[in-house]
């Protein structure tokens, strides 16, 4: 029927926006930082484009947050997801290559897996998930580590990223267990307001105002972010939560890294060595394991703690 055929278009154009779109954000990020400074980079990213999702919000009838614990919510997120996660991807992405950041950050699925069953709101952890985790972990380390002797600035910087993946999973399950009423674009708009303005307080208190410069390629990635990466991914990806199981839009954790490694090196000649093309696909078995439905009937084993 022609309704299928539309709605079954709209899903493909969304996925599509989702993988390319945010498997593309490392790239821009790295050519970012290479002329901007990371926190006033990432400011004003986030302020920008929390004006534009605030805008769209307001015209599709959403309302802003009507009272504290609201308020709350969303100051709380926009630190876990937006200046931890984000931050410190930008900030981490001035030493390492976009296609390595991406492989670490692929570990928000093994974080939201481990944290995720913590708590009285914990979710039960199943066998294969618990081999997915530490096979994930594995190939972290492996990624990690360093093939031409070690470099603390560059360890430093991948341990950010890691961190922003924690992060990034906090936030999110941070989130879920609150179950703001504030409706989820104008949820966005504000968190990227706050995280906005609370970065640049950081780039401006770390004088990074004086480094700032008007680079055209820089600010071109820092236009694509704004309006690919925070606007339109986002409310497709905001779509998608509502259109089909969480399962199938759980598989960008694992497409986005994949597209991540091809831009990386089509665009800006990045490349795995033997060492970390093992750990690329040792993260992504894990990711898949702990991402994937368990099968009715399994045995599950406990991983609750109070």
């Amino acid at each position: 029927m022609p309704q299928d055929r539309a709605w079954r278009l709209k899903v493909i154009v969304a996925f599509a926006a989702v993988y390319v779109i945010w498997g593309s954000t490392y790239l821009a990020i790295r050519v970012g930082v290479g002329a901007l400074p990371p926190a006033l980079f990432a400011g004003a990213r986030f302020f920008a484009a929390g004006l534009l999702l605030a805008a769209y919000a307001r015209f599709a009838g959403q309302h802003v947050p009507r009272n504290r614990r609201e308020w709350q919510t969303i100051a709380v997120a926009a630190v876990f997801l937006l200046v931890g996660a984000n931050g410190l991807v930008v900030w981490g992405e001035q030493c390492v290559p976009s296609n390595q950041a991406a492989l670490i950050a692929a570990t928000v699925a093994l974080w939201l897996a481990g944290l995720g069953a913590l708590g009285p709101q914990g979710e039960l952890f199943s066998r294969r998930r618990l081999t997915g985790l530490l096979t994930g972990f594995a190939g972290v380390a492996v990624l990690m580590w360093p093939a031409d002797g070690f470099v603390l600035t560059h360890f430093s910087a991948q341990l950010a990223i890691l961190l922003a993946a924690l992060s990034w999973a906090a936030g999110s399950i941070y989130m879920k267990r609150r179950q703001p009423s504030t409706p989820p674009l104008m949820a966005a708009a504000m968190q990227s307001l706050t995280g906005g303005l609370l970065l640049g307080m950081i780039g401006f208190a770390d004088g990074e105002a004086a480094r700032w410069v008007w680079n055209v390629e820089a600010l071109t990635a820092l236009a694509y972010l704004i309006v690919f990466g925070s606007c339109l991914a986002y409310a497709a990806y905001i779509w998608l939560l509502h259109a089909v199981s969480p399962t199938a839009l759980g598989t960008y954790a694992y497409v986005n890294p994949a597209v991540a490694v091809v831009l990386g090196g089509w665009l800006l000649g990045e490349s795995l060595n033997r060492t970390q093309m093992a750990g690329m696909l040792v993260v992504l078995l894990g990711v898949a394991l702990v991402s994937l439905p368990d099968c009715i009937g399994k045995q599950r084993v406990g991983m609750r703690t109070s």
